[in-house]
Parts: structure tokens; sequence; C-alpha cells
């Protein structure tokens, strides 16, 4: 091998490592941190994965993603049943168990995959219906199968859905006033004040989230 072909190769490799060390520090060390500073100073909530705090301060979970609101489960049970002073979300086997909104455990995502004539969802349907009609009626509050909205009985595509229908909100908020010892004055009101209109006011429907609406109860519920 010849000098000037030594030098050519060194020269070569000398430019690569250059180029490697400059890419490396421009790309893995400013480009994050620059990110990463205008989304902290600019969008710092979003940035931190929407986290929602109790009046305490306390993360509880985040609003992007559905928790469920379940009773500690009985020896041999197959599913814990649901804790009937929380609003509850939208049917799936996909949210965390959160009985005292103060944890959060992810356990999987997805849709049930099932076409509209499937038996086994129409089943699940049918099922959930008749739950939620059990579940709601009080004393003095009897729910109609009609009145069942179609989101209180299906899961959403990813099964992290979470937010709920003013109409299912509604629904539970007799339920919830009575087993919290509250008012269902009281209790409209805090579905009133957590509920999210169309964006721009005309896409989407409005929407409550779950998560903030129990984190809002529970502080009512404390104060």
């Amino acid at each position: 091998m010849t000098h000037s072909t030594v030098s050519s190769t060194a020269r070569v490799l000398g430019a690569g490592l250059r180029a490697l060390l400059v890419l490396t520090l421009v790309c893995g060390v400013i480009y994050p941190l620059a990110v990463t500073g205008v989304a902290q100073a600019l969008f710092n909530d979003k940035a931190n994965g929407s986290e929602v705090k109790d009046a305490g301060g306390q993360v509880v979970g985040s609003s992007l993603i559905g928790q469920r609101y379940d009773l500690p489960p009985k020896k041999g049970e197959e599913s814990p049943a649901p804790d009937l002073k929380w609003f509850q979300p939208r049917p799936s086997n996909g949210l965390g168990t959160n009985s005292v909104n103060t944890q959060y455990s992810l356990i999987l995502s997805g849709a049930t995959n099932r076409s509209g004539d499937n038996k086994e969802l129409i089943q699940w349907v049918r099922d959930a219906k008749a739950a939620v009609v059990q579940d709601n009626s009080t004393a003095t509050y009897k729910v109609e199968p009609a009145d069942v909205p179609a989101d209180a009985v299906t899961s959403s595509g990813s099964g992290l859905d979470p937010d709920i229908s003013p109409a299912y909100a509604k629904l539970q908020a007799h339920r919830v006033a009575e087993k919290n010892g509250l008012d269902l004055a009281q209790v409209e009101d805090l579905i009133a004040e957590h509920t999210t209109g169309r964006i721009l006011g005309f896409m989407g429907e409005p929407r409550v989230n779950v998560l903030e609406l129990n984190t809002a109860l529970r502080d009512l519920t404390r104060a």
C-alpha cells in the first residue's frame, strides 16, 4: 500500500469520524434538548403526559388514558365488581384498575375485532346494558333500557377511551349522589363543569373525562 493510499484512507476515516461526532452531538444532544426545552416551555402539561392532579397536588393519572374503578376482587371472582360510588368509564378489558383514584396500571390496548353481528359481541352488549340499568337504578330513579347510551355498553377502538358522553355521566348521577351522600344538584354541577364541547364548535362530540370528574368528586366528598 502506497503512502498516498494510506493518507487518503486516513483522511476518509477522519472525515467519517468527525461527521459521526458532529451528527451525534447535533442529533443526539442538541436537537433532543431543544425539542424538550420548547415542549416544556410551550406545552408543559402535554409534554409531561397530561397529568391529572387532585386538590392535594398528587398525580392520579393521565387525562388521555382511561381507568377502571372497581372494588377489590373477591376470592374466586373472575372480574372485580365496579365500585359504584365512582363514575364508571366505557367497558374495556384494557383499563387499569383504580379503586381509590390514586394508582394506575395499564393492562393492554385493543378493540374486540368482532363484527356487529357477532353473537358473542351482541351478548356482551346485552349483558352490559342490563348491568347499567341495574347498577344505576336507585330507590327514586329508574333507568330504562332505552335511556342507556351506546358508549355505556361498547368499548372504544383502543379500549383506552378516557371520556364518556354527557348522557352516560348524567345517567350515573343519581347513583353517585346516593352512594356518596350528596345532593343530585351537586353531582350534576360537577358533570357540567367537566363537560367539554365539540372542538371548534363542530368537530367531535361533547364528552366528559372520567378521571377528572372522579378526581373532582373525591375532592368534593373530602371537603
